[in-house]
């Protein structure tokens, strides 16, 4: 039973699930259904699929992520960031409207639901660390912005094109003449709406003596205001008839058995692009699904947190849907609710079925205005440009990374910014590594502790010389230590002795074992003692197996201040020379 609640977490929460739990989750799912149905509208309509797609999305994969999945608030189905990716992605194999798109965005959901589920069971979640938070921050700043700009259409009633930001202004300066000046009053003033909504209602019910509770659902439902006012706008005033585009008819049905296209072409065309919306939808939900997990002290499994979202995307291939991922925004919204178990994503699901089969009527004449303002205002919170600001003080190199992967996300487009932002964040890595911290260490008078020359008043040896390495060994950084130590032992004729501190050294791996190995007999030509000191016991188990202990020329001490005493031959008692600060 312990293995089989490892991956049915369903097992471990529901044992204990009671009638507290069922209401505070009942709650919670009525305010997250209330916010997702125009929401899963609006991201229907930026992936460029029908808007009943958006909701189809939101009811399966939430039941299978209930089940699957460990964290106990996060909220999954279509977010703005794989919404873009998505029609990216299936853009470039098929034509909007058509049925062959709408197959591709299934398979996009099933091969992306297939990897998750393959990395899950490899238990490889680690992969996802490849990505640098810098990286991850710039790609989707810039998603942001491409998001915003590609809804201006919508809210100027225009026809636009193109996945990169050059091509989308261009096009929409060219059909400026063709702006419909009503649907761009109706979009102007949902956005100004929405703004005021999320920065002001609050506190103007609150003025007006509404409870924090009112208030609370009050504004997460204000994008339901917005569409139910608009839309009565639309169908009173016959507003259509004046080319406000329109929603239209939406199938009045729960969530339809689909397969996706399996045939080769597709799935070669889309497996790439499916992975990067796997990587990034990964990344930004087991971040949000940890950060709330650590407001109640609760823990995720990132490995079963990738089963889980695998099992939601493959959901979604079969009913209907397109690729998900845990959404910042609905699972907040869901955390501040008060949902205490998955259970409540079953009953939003519950919810939104209930409206996919009752309400959809009367979103006949909802305006797509209206849609793309909820997104815009919903995107705009992604774009953090401070980010430039703080990397550029902090590190200059992931500032670098940053603007790199900003500027090619809105230059060259999102899967060339995911892809980029991949190679990016390995680059940073191997340079990093590359050239690891190593730094020449004295003792403390009067003490055991040993510290950089350059930083601390020490006691030091001409004899002696001891290096700190502060990084692992291996191909990337090897031949960086081997020079180092050949430069300093040139540098100081009196040299006799030259220890390796291997404190922070967790892996020597076998260029790094050769590279030691041709200092070890570098310095026994020159009659210089090669020595190593507190060698962590699995990297001394691989040295031994690898024969250097015993052809190492000088000896291996436990503790820094073991070699100090051995091989210091200034005497104890008479200070040392003492490195200027």
């Amino acid at each position: 039973m312990p293995d089989l609640r490892r991956y049915l977490p369903v097992l471990e929460w529901g044992r204990t699930y009671d009638r507290s739990a069922l209401s505070n989750d009942t709650i919670a799912a009525v305010i997250v259904t209330i916010m997702l149905i125009p929401q899963s509208l609006a991201y229907a309509l930026l992936a460029g699929l029908p808007p009943e797609a958006g909701i189809y999305a939101s009811i399966a994969p939430i039941i299978l992520y209930a089940i699957f999945g460990t964290s106990r608030a996060l909220a999954v189905g279509p977010v703005a960031v794989v919404s873009l990716l998505t029609a990216s992605a299936i853009g470039q194999v098929a034509e909007q409207g058509t049925a062959g798109y709408a197959v591709a965005a299934l398979t996009l959901a099933f091969l992306s639901g297939g990897f998750l589920l393959l990395l899950g069971v490899l238990r490889l979640g680690f992969l996802a660390n490849f990505l640098s938070h810098p990286v991850i921050a710039g790609f989707i700043t810039a998603s942001g912005i491409l998001i915003a700009t590609s809804q201006l259409k919508h809210i100027l009633g225009i026809s636009a094109h193109g996945h990169t930001l050059p091509e989308m202004v261009t096009s929409l300066l060219a059909s400026l003449n063709e702006v419909n000046l009503i649907t761009m009053l109706i979009g102007v003033l949902a956005v100004m709406f929405l703004f005021w909504v999320r920065k002001g209602l609050k506190p103007f019910l609150k003025r007006l003596g509404a409870s924090p509770m009112v208030a609370d659902i009050a504004t997460k439902a204000g994008p339901v205001g917005a569409v139910v006012v608009t839309t009565l706008a639309v169908w009173g005033f016959g507003l259509d008839a004046s080319g406000v585009k329109i929603v239209g008819e939406v199938p009045q049905s729960l969530p339809p058995l689909t397969m996706p296209g399996l045939s080769g072409e597709l799935v070669q065309a889309l497996l790439v692009p499916a992975i990067l919306i796997s990587v990034i939808g990964f990344v930004e939900s087991v971040s949000v699904a940890q950060t709330l997990a650590a407001k109640k002290r609760q823990r995720i499994d990132p490995n079963q947190e990738l089963i889980g979202l695998g099992a939601a995307n493959i959901g979604a291939a079969f009913t209907g849907g397109y690729p998900v991922t845990g959404g910042f925004s609905r699972s907040v919204v869901n955390f501040d609710a008060g949902a205490e178990t998955p259970a409540a994503g079953a009953y939003t699901a519950v919810g939104l079925a209930i409206a996919a089969v009752a309400l959809t009527p009367l979103v006949y004449y909802l305006p797509k205005a209206t849609l793309a303002a909820t997104i815009i205002v919903a995107v705009l919170s992604l774009i953090d440009l401070s980010i430039l600001k703080k990397t550029w003080g902090y590190a200059r190199a992931d500032f670098i990374a940053v603007v790199a992967t900003i500027l090619l996300t809105l230059g060259l487009g999102v899967e060339v910014g995911v892809a980029s932002g991949v190679i990016v964040s390995i680059l940073l890595h191997l340079h990093k590594t590359s050239r690891p911290h190593v730094a020449e260490v004295g003792r403390v008078p009067g003490s055991e502790h040993f510290r950089n020359i350059h930083r601390h008043k020490v006691e030091t040896d001409p004899s002696l010389v001891t290096l700190r390495v502060d990084e692992s060994l291996y191909f990337v950084n090897a031949r960086f230590l081997e020079e180092l130590i050949q430069k300093r032992v040139t540098e100081g004729c009196e040299i006799r002795n030259v220890v390796l501190m291997f404190s922070a050294v967790n892996d020597v791996d076998f260029s790094a074992l050769e590279s030691l190995e041709a200092v070890n007999q570098r310095l026994s030509d020159m009659g210089v003692g090669l020595h190593l000191s507190e060698v962590k016991g699995p990297v001394m188990d691989r040295l031994k197996r690898a024969h250097l202990i015993n052809d190492l020329n000088g000896q291996v001490f436990l503790s820094q201040y073991d070699a100090w005493l051995a091989l210091n031959q200034l005497r104890s008692e008479r200070p040392g020379n003492t490195a200027a600060e």
